[in-house]
Order: C-alpha cells, then structure tokens, then sequence
C-alpha cells in the first residue's frame, strides 16, 4: 500500500507494521481509545462448499443439496483473502466464530464458520496467526473467540479447556493480561496479543472478557451508521474495547432469498457497492476503538480508520 498523510501528519509507509510507524505521542494512548482496523467474520474466506450447512437454521435440512451448499458460501463469504494477507494488509483485530462438526472422529478439532465450516482448522489458523506475530513484534493483535457452535454440554468443558491451552501454549508470554494496555507498554513487556473469550465459566487470567460488537443486523447502509453513531454516544466513556462493525447482514428469514437467488451476484459485490459510501462517512466520525468491516482488505479501508487516529494528536 502506499504512503498515506492524515490531518495529523500520520504517515504510514507499509501498513503491515502501521503501529510501529505511528508518532510516538499515540504510543502512550490506551488501546481503547486508538481506531484499530478489523475484519468481520474474519476466516470465511476458508468456507468448505463440501461441508453441512449449519446457518440460517431453515436451510441446514437442505445441506445434502451440493448447488445450495455453494450458494451458501457465495453468500457467506465476508472475506476474500487469507488471514496473514489480512494482517499484512493492516487489520489487527479478528472476528473468529468456532465450530466443532458433529460426529468429528477427532474428540477436540474445532473450525471456523459463517453458513458453512471453514476447510481448515483452528489450531492450523492460530499457529499461522503466531509465526506472523513473531515476525511483527511490534504490531498488537486482538483475537474475538465466540460463538462456539456445536459445543455440547456434555462436552463443552472439554473443548473450552482444550481451546484456552492450545493458545496458552502457542501464544505463551506474548499474550497481553487485562488492564490498560498502550502500544509502549506492550512493547516494553514483548507482548502483542490479546485474546478475548466469550465464554465466562471458562475463566482464565490471561484471557480478556467479550469485546461487545455494535452491529446494525440490516443491509441498509442508513441503519448501519445509525447503529454506530448511537455505539459512538453509549461508549464515549468506555475504558474497553469495542466494535463498530460497518458489515452488512442478511436477513434470517424468508427474506435472504431477495439475495441469494441472484445467480449472478455474491455477497463480497454487495459489499464493494456499498463500502465506499460507508467509508467516506466514517471519516467524519470520532471516538471510534475498534472498526470492523467485511472486505477487510479492499483498498481505503485499513488507511481510513488509521487516518482517524489523527484527532488524537495534538495541533
């Protein structure tokens, strides 16, 4: 990408490490209060068509139907490249929705999903997640687990106590405790990432509670920034993180067919009609933490919300 000037002189020569070129009085900012670029649903560039449909639920008794099965990933697939470009790219916080398919022969093996399961699995993913932090010290990273479909309650325990070790073992002392952390003090400790678990029984020290994310359940680009604009005022005294996700949402009922029975349309052309315009209004916006957005990658979208960090700088 090239160089990008904002307001407050925020030059940025290669956005794959766009913290560490930030002007040093930002160092010292809460992470809360930075505007840190992020993508939705972030591993559903990864959808298995050969996989069972697992949403909408109206749909998952039609999963033996291979042409509805590829339907379903057109229409599910937010993003389009994989999540180191992602994080080459700029996006540093990731939206990472786990699955574990029914009758696996492997007692612990989880996926990703969006409509679909992801082709591959979570540990792959994390271990590709933690040679690119390796290689980027300096660039803070926050991990979103939710969701966790598919977990049981006879063995839901099991697989969250499975999940949390995997990354405690891989991420080891890189992981960022809880607190009030800055880009200088996670420099200073070697630490860049965060990892926040939606799963409160299964507390541990090291994991961060659920970022909440702002989103408008609407393909209406009027209620999407409705939906921030109100996010903006509710956490304008927050000392958390949050999210303002910019993506679009399908309808979950009979609706979505206005959509999916467009043979020659797909949800990621949907998106770049409707991403320019939501873009050129973000950028009069402020107090934003972090942005979420489907396309995580199109061009504008890392530099607009780097660029926002600019008001923070002093004149």
């Amino acid at each position: 990408m090239s160089a990008h000037k904002g307001k407050g002189n925020i030059k940025i020569a290669n956005y794959a490490d766009w913290m560490s070129q930030l002007p040093s009085e930002l160092w010292t900012i809460p992470l809360f209060k930075l505007a840190i670029p992020g993508s939705h649903d972030s591993l559903s560039y990864d959808l298995d068509p050969s996989s069972a449909i697992i949403e909408p639920d109206n749909l998952k008794r039609f999963s033996w139907i291979y042409c509805l099965r590829r339907i379903v990933r057109t229409w599910g697939m937010t993003q389009e490249y994989t999540i180191t470009m992602q994080l080459e790219a700029g996006v540093r916080y990731f939206d990472l929705r786990i699955a574990r398919k029914r009758n696996d022969h492997h007692p612990t093996r989880l996926y990703f999903y969006h409509g679909l399961y992801t082709s591959t699995d979570v540990e792959t993913v994390l271990r590709e997640i933690h040679a690119w932090t390796v290689a980027h010290p300096k660039e803070v990273i926050i991990l979103a687990f939710s969701n966790f479909n598919g977990f049981e309650k006879n063995i839901k325990d099991k697989l969250h106590n499975h999940l949390i070790g995997f990354i405690k073992t891989m991420f080891g002392s890189k992981l960022v405790p809880p607190g009030i952390p800055t880009l200088q003090n996670c420099w200073d400790q070697g630490k860049n990432v965060i990892v926040s678990y939606d799963y409160p029984e299964s507390y541990h020290p090291e994991m961060w509670r659920k970022i909440t994310y702002y989103y408008a359940n609407s393909m209406d680009r009027a209620q999407i920034k409705s939906k921030i604009s109100e996010a903006l005022g509710e956490e304008k005294t927050s000392n958390y993180f949050f999210v303002c996700g910019l993506n679009m949402t399908l309808p979950a009922d009979h609706r979505i067919l206005i959509y999916i029975l467009r043979l020659c349309d797909s949800f990621p052309n949907v998106i770049r009609r409707g991403l320019p315009k939501l873009l050129k209004w973000l950028k009069q916006q402020s107090g934003v933490n972090i942005v979420a957005s489907d396309l995580a990658t199109r061009k504008d979208f890392v530099s607009t919300v780097v660029e926002l960090n600019s008001a923070l700088m002093k004149p």
